[in-house]
């Protein structure tokens, strides 16, 4: 089997994934939730490890271990307790959305002389009125929006690794 056409049935398996998890978008949400607790519990039990066995002072070392075990909590948290890690998730979501968008607003202002701007305003507004969609409708979003980002994104991925396949195909008969 050809390379390009590996990268077409990856990009065709992920086209896949992504309608199924858009099938349902609240068990890609519980999905998400969870996983992201596995890695935060993974990731605390690294950090205590390595708060253990470095060699910095003291306070670093107490701050390494206690970092640890407050993500290693976080991440129990969301593996026990999926739907507040969804409530969670969601929250940053938002927030991370409103400040993106408030920090497009300010850029475009400041690029207003030129051809920039109004898709830095556009870019900067879109954020933001999604953040407010979510905050207005938040107890839908808290068990969709993780699994329409996580189907979204498989989407996307997959029409790209397609174009990619396709695109390797291109240039293997155009080299011969």
């Amino acid at each position: 089997m050809s390379d390009s056409m590996k990268w077409i049935l990856l990009g065709a398996l992920s086209l896949l994934f992504g309608f199924l998890v858009l099938g349902n978008t609240v068990i890609a949400t519980m999905a998400v939730t969870t996983l992201t607790g596995a890695v935060l519990m993974v990731s605390g039990v690294f950090q205590v490890v390595g708060g253990f066995a470095s060699t910095e002072s003291m306070g670093g070392k107490i701050f390494g271990i206690l970092m640890g075990l407050l993500i290693g909590f976080l991440g129990m948290n969301f593996l026990f307790n999926p739907l507040e890690g969804a409530i969670s998730l969601t929250m940053l979501v938002m927030i991370l959305m409103a400040a993106s968008g408030v920090v497009r607003l300010v850029f475009a202002w400041r690029m207003r002389s030129t051809a920039y701007f109004w898709p830095m305003i556009l870019s900067g507004a879109i954020s933001l009125l999604l953040a407010g969609y979510i905050w207005t409708n938040f107890a839908v979003a808290t068990l969709t929006l993780l699994g329409v980002m996580l189907g979204i994104e498989l989407l996307m991925n997959g029409f790209s690794l397609i174009v990619i396949g396709f695109s390797s195909r291109g240039q293997k008969n155009t080299s011969h």
